[in-house]
């Protein structure tokens, strides 16, 4: 999910009142399409004038992580993907059960809520990603990052 200005509205709001000491040096909603060389320089500046010691991105999954990856070099601070944090923070989305979250079963869950928009995710793709894994750490397979071409079919959304 993306988070649009209602979504961050609230998300300041909630924040603020649960944490009255934290400081929010900036916000802003995606734009829901791949953004022009000169507005992807803008979000920078933006972000680095803004006095952010680090970026919370909530695009969603896969947007945040090519985002990130697109503006690693770009910003000098850690960016941190943070899925539906924003949707659960500004009351959006439930969270899981307590007992869930304390199992590491919150995907369950979500899964439970969303099955149309998740199944392939935690079916498919987290298995695979795992397997992907294991065959990396004894070094059956050697899996070299590629950077985006830019005629992807996932777009970035900043």
């Amino acid at each position: 999910m993306e988070a649009d200005q209602e979504v961050l509205d609230s998300l300041a709001l909630n924040l603020q009142q649960r944490f009255p000491n934290l400081k929010i040096a900036g916000m802003e909603p995606s734009k829901f399409r791949r953004l022009t060389e000169e507005e992807r320089m803008q979000v920078v500046q933006r972000i680095q004038a803004s006095g952010a010691d680090c970026v919370f991105l909530g695009l969603g999954c896969p947007r945040q992580e090519v985002w990130a990856y697109e503006y690693r070099d770009r910003l000098n601070m850690p960016i941190l993907a943070v899925g539906a944090a924003f949707d659960f923070f500004a009351g959006n989305l439930p969270q899981a059960p307590k007992i869930l979250q304390d199992y590491s079963l919150e995907w369950l869950f979500r899964l439970i809520q969303e099955p149309k928009r998740l199944w392939q995710r935690y079916l498919i793709l987290n298995p695979l990603y795992l397997w992907n894994i294991f065959l990396q750490f004894v070094r059956l397979k050697q899996f070299l990052p590629q950077p985006p071409q830019g005629n992807e079919k996932i777009e970035s959304f900043g």
